[in-house]
Parts: structure tokens; sequence; C-alpha cells
């Protein structure tokens, strides 16, 4: 509830600068339509003509590309008078979007088809992912590299009040691979009084017979001609088309590329040797101050600055090159640290782990009273630092990126100076000449507090699994991983969760067509893909990464989950090959006709693997379309109940410890009571 309070002041210092004249109107109402500044231009100037005057629709779409020296053989090519506008009337600038071989592995499908009713259509819900695959579904997505039907769920969006714009979002139930080029068709699709509805003009004209040269749509034709062969290898016949076409997914040099560049500079440079630190605090508790943690440590971890102002505050961009790549500024920037000590290390070395906070936090999470119990219930020595870009220090800039979105790459590429961080922090954990060499790491007689021989874990939390995924992958030093309350790909997340309330809020003046937002989550997760686990998870597991070890990583799942919704952690899962704890709930608790579809039950033994575990506190199940679990019917919030349950901590220890997955809960779902702690 407290940092809550913190987003909404946030947004309200800056809505005076971030919204229009009108938004602070004594009624707060958004003046009509029709005066309000064209947010998507009419056809032409980079659109794509194929299905109406929504510019920048269907979406995402390889219209939008031309070819290129990259892994893909593409770029994204997008026009700026083409990209949504905000109520101010400015587009948002196309730069770093442009800068992409491809679309995001989690794309979100859009499209704009009024008078749908999927009821009516047929199309698979997310409450039945496995119906998408069926020979006749409405929605067919084809892998044309493998010819791999690919399964989603269809909704619409439920936040809309005016149904004439509503978007069809047509989402991945597994990440669609890095690389591959997709093909999408539309067909049979029905109103809701079971009537079909008439493909778009231009489509139908399409699909017709070959255009002269000099036609216009020639050039849109022949793109078109390649997608539908491509459909009819797959079995789907032109004739009833609605509406077809195809986008490609960015490559992992075009994700990750950024990130691997900055951590191989530095680990070379580094030879082996711990990066340079202070040490700023040491505070040593009493067993009646803390029972579980005896010592403290803060201090500044010294990483290079890749942005490209010094010392990299917020609003920084990175630091580019000529090639794309970051590169240093010249200067230093001080990442903040805190350390958990714990009781036990003073009689056995500690294990080393990462620690990541939550949404919007700060490295004192650290202290949580969760984190200290598994530190001195297990002996682990938790180190945690900023995710900036999405800290604390960050809360007023982000709301203030709401306003024009253009300036969202300040965010993301923090993000990714973050997960630089991290990795010099987890290095500084165990290298000999790191923290096990400086005296407020050891104990009265010089022996080290720390086990730096052991693995490197890491566990986080919400937003410390949301973007610790990410860290995970490009770790060199971390294998074992717990992700608490977990999920990726914020695109699917904002809607659905209460967190995003007050930058709704922003959206909502800001760029208040729905369909236009709609459209600006999927272009923000292009970004956010370079920095969290949707942009990662293909390499999460069994698939590293260069210069990366083979991970294991457990997700630990809050049932009903008011701010991460577990729809997307079910798609990681899915996506990374993680086995699930069976029952996963009690019988009618998931309103899934067939729950957790397509995860794989785990062994009735020590399971040596990636896993997702369901936590159940008895909150009732979240809204199955994009709005978030608002109201008294849907319960207390779960969010903090897995970590708070000591058998769920037993479990975490011994796979961070040895990567095995034990079973705590037996033949039975997994149920934590709040009220027991």
């Amino acid at each position: 509830m407290r940092l809550r309070a913190m987003l909404v002041a946030s947004v309200l210092a800056v809505t005076s600068a971030a919204v229009p004249a009108w938004a602070g109107s004594a009624t707060g109402a958004a003046p009509p339509a029709s005066t309000i500044p064209a947010l998507v231009p009419p056809a032409g100037g980079g659109c794509d003509p194929i299905a109406g005057t929504e510019c920048l629709l269907p979406f995402p779409n390889n219209w939008f590309t031309t070819g290129a020296r990259t892994r893909t053989g593409l770029r994204v090519n997008l026009a700026a008078e083409a990209m949504p506008r905000n109520a101010a009337g400015t587009p948002i600038d196309p730069a770093q979007w442009n800068a992409a071989d491809g679309f995001s592995p989690g794309s979100a499908l859009l499209a704009h088809v009024p008078g749908l009713d999927l009821a009516r259509t047929g199309a698979a819900p997310v409450t039945d992912v496995g119906w998408s695959l069926r020979r006749d579904a409405p929605i067919v997505i084809v892998d044309t590299r493998t010819g791999e039907r690919w399964p989603y769920w269809a909704e619409l969006d439920a936040g809309v009040a005016d149904p004439a714009r509503q978007a069809l979002i047509i989402r991945p139930a597994r990440n669609f691979r890095e690389g591959h080029r997709y093909a999408v068709a539309l067909r049979g699709l029905r109103n809701a009084a079971g009537e079909d509805l008439t493909a778009p003009e231009t489509f139908t004209r399409l699909l017709g017979d070959d255009l002269p040269a000099g036609d216009p749509l020639a050039g849109r034709q022949r793109a078109l001609h390649r997608t539908l062969d491509d459909l009819a290898r797959a079995g789907v016949d032109p004739g009833g088309l609605h509406l077809a076409w195809d986008f490609t997914v960015a490559s992992d040099q075009g994700i990750a590329g950024p990130v691997l560049a900055m951590r191989d500079q530095e680990l070379r440079a580094l030879k082996g040797r711990s990066p340079k630190f202070t040490v700023t605090s040491v505070t040593d508790l009493t067993a009646e101050q803390d029972p579980w943690i005896a010592r403290e440590v803060t201090g500044e971890i010294l990483v290079p600055n890749y942005l490209d102002r010094p010392g990299g505050p917020p609003g920084s961009n990175l630091n580019r090159g000529p090639d794309g790549l970051p590169r240093p500024l010249g200067d230093t920037a001080k990442a903040q640290y805190q350390c958990e000590i714990p009781r036990s290390a003073f009689t056995r070395p500690a294990r080393p782990s990462l620690y990541g906070h939550g949404l919007l936090g700060k490295a004192t999470e650290v202290r949580a009273g969760n984190v200290r119990a598994m530190a001195g219930e297990h002996n682990f020595v938790f180190c945690a630092t900023r995710w900036i870009g999405m800290s604390d220090e960050d809360v007023q800039h982000v709301a203030g990126v709401f306003g024009d979105l253009s300036r969202f790459g300040t965010v993301t590429d923090r993000l990714q100076q973050s997960l630089l961080n991290f990795v010099l922090l987890g290095r500084t954990m165990i290298t000999r000449d790191g923290f096990t060499g400086h005296a407020a790491f050891q104990d009265g007689r010089s022996r080290p507090l720390i086990d730096w021989r052991a693995s490197l874990a890491y566990d986080g939390n919400s937003q410390g699994a949301i973007a610790g995924g990410a860290l995970v992958a490009v770790s060199p030093d971390v294998r074992n991983a717990v992700l608490g309350v977990p999920g990726m790909n914020y695109g699917t997340l904002l809607n659905r969760s209460v967190d995003f309330q007050p930058f709704q809020q922003l959206m909502d003046r800001a760029y208040p067509d729905r369909l236009t937002q709609q459209v600006c989550f999927g272009l923000l997760q292009m970004l956010w893909d370079r920095a969290e686990t949707d942009g990662y998870a293909q390499h999460l597991a069994d698939d590293p990464l260069p210069g990366s070890p083979y991970h294991r990583v457990l997700l630990h799942v809050a049932f009903g989950d008011h701010q991460v919704s577990t729809v997307t952690a079910e798609v990681e899962a899915r996506t990374i090959g993680a086995r699930i704890h069976q029952p996963a709930v009690a019988a009618g608790r998931s309103p899934d006709l067939a729950p957790y579809w397509g995860i794989r039950p785990m062994p009735r033994r020590p399971y040596a693997g990636s896993a997702m575990v369901v936590w159940d506190s008895g909150t009732p199940a979240p809204p199955v379309t994009n709005i978030p679990p608002l109201g008294p019917q849907y319960g207390r919030d779960p969010h903090e109940d897995p970590r708070n349950d000591p058998r769920a901590r037993v479990q975490k220890a011994h796979f961070l410890r040895d990567g095995l997955v034990v079973d705590v809960c037996g033949d039975a779902p997994c149920t934590t009571d709040p009220g027991a702690r």
C-alpha cells in the first residue's frame, strides 16, 4: 500500500507537465473524440494499407521492416509519421525501435476488427489455450521455418469504453522463437449475431488477381503472396480469410547484444579479479535485535558507466557507439549494495546469493523479514543493489515518461546498466580478492563469512523475478535461481496489475485512445525485452547465451496474484521447459479447462531441472480478461505469501544450493495460510 501511495503521488506531481490542459479540468473528463489530436495518421506515410486506416495495425508486421545486414536480414523501419501520437499531437520517435532486427519474442498480435465476437467466432480464450491448435481454429499462427502451429489465446481489450476502438489481442502461450518468421491468419470471424464479418476491402483486393506493376498496392500484394504460400503449406486455405500478415522475431544478438557486450568487456578487463568496491557501513546486530542476521554491510561497487550522462542518473540513455553497442562514457557509476550476513555464517561460511527487489524498490528490501529468515534458516548471505531504471530513484521519471513515450528508452537503457551492476556485484561475492578479503566480511579471526568457492545463486521477487530472469540469463556465475511471484512481458502484465493503475491514469490522459494504448504496449515491449525475462526466456534454461552456463530456475507462483499476472508465469514455464508440481491446485480452483496446459508434471522424486510450483492462499482466481483484480470479489492479495512460508523457503534453499526441487507438499497442492505465520 505504501508503494501505491508513492506512485499516486508521483503521478499527481507530473500530471500538469505530462498531459494537456483539459486533463486538469473540474470534471477530469476527456474532450469529445473529435477534438483530440489525431493519434494515428491515415493510410500512407509508412502505414500498412492492408487492413484500413489504423496505421500500425496489424502489429507486429514485416511491412514495417527493411532489408539489412543483421542476424535476421531485417531491420525494423517505423516511420515517425506512422507512430502513435499523444494528446499534444507528438508522435513517438521511432529511433530506438528502428535499431531492432525484429519484433519481441513475446509479441501480442494486434488487429482492429470492429464488431468481432470471439465466443461466436470460436477463438481460443485464456482458459482453453489448447483449443488454439485445432485444425479449424479461426486464428492460426504458423512458424514458417518449421511449419509448427503456435499456441495462443485471443482476447478483446476489456478495458475499452468505446467498442469501436477495441483491439483484438492474440497472445502467444509460449514465446516465439528468436529469428523465426511467423505467418498469421484470421478466418471465419463472426459478430455477436453469428454473422460473418466482411474482410477489409484492401485485403480482399490483394487476394484477387495480380495487380499491375504500377499499382500502389502491387508491392504489398507481392509480400502477402509469400505469407499466403506459407499458410497454404500449413493447410490454411486463402478462401475465407479475413486478414493475413507475417512478422519476424528479433535475434538473440538483437535483444541481448548490448548487455553481453558490456558484460564481456568488463569481465575481460577484470581478468578474474574482483571489481573495485568500497564499504561505507558495518552494523553488528545482537540476537535480541535480530535473531537471524548478525551483520549488515553497505557500500558501493565501482562500475564503468555505459550511460550517456555522468553517473548515469534517471533520464540517461546508453552511450552508443557507431555500431549501436554501448561504450563506456569514461566515468564510474557507483552501484550501492547492501549485504545481510546470517549468524550461522560465523560457524560455517554462508553460500552467496544475489537478491532482486520488487517494483520500483531499492536494495534495502534485502532486509525484508522473509529474506532475513531465509538467510538465517539456510545459511545464505544475500547482497542486493538497485534495479536502476525501475527503482525508487526512478519513480518520478518513469511516471513522466508515460506522457511522452519517445523517452521510454531511458527506462530500459538504465535497466540494462543495472544488469551489468548485478553481474559485477555477484562477481565481487565469489572472488577471493572480493568481499571475503575485506574485514567487513570476515569474523574476528579473519575467516571469511562467505563461501566464495560456492556457486553464486539468485533469489528475486516480483520485479526482482521479472528483471531477474534477464540477469540469470546473462550472468556467467549464477546457475540456480528462484524467481518468486514471477512473470514476464510487461505488455501483458500492465493491464492485469493493480500496481499499474496510477500509470494507467497517465496513459488515459496522454494517449486517451485505448486502441492506440495497445499499440504502445506492443512497442514498449520491444525495448523492455532488452532488460527483462521476456527477451531472454529462450536462454534461461537449456540454451544458454554465449559466456553463460546452463541454468536451473524455480518459479514460485502465488495463485490469484493481484500484482503479477500468473498467466505470464505459465507462458514463462512453457518457454523455458519447466515442469510443474502436481496437483498444482485443488480441483475447481482454476477456471481453465485444462489447468496449466502444456506444462509437464515433475517426477515424484527430487527433480534436477527447472520447475514451477503454485502456492495457494485461498485467494479467488483472477479475471480472465486483461483487467486487474480490483474489488472485494478478488479477496486479499497473496503476492507476498510464497516467500513467507517456511516450507517454500526450505524448497528454495535446496534448489539454490543443489539445483534440486524437493517436494515439500507431498501428493497435495502447495497451500499456505498467511494467518498462521
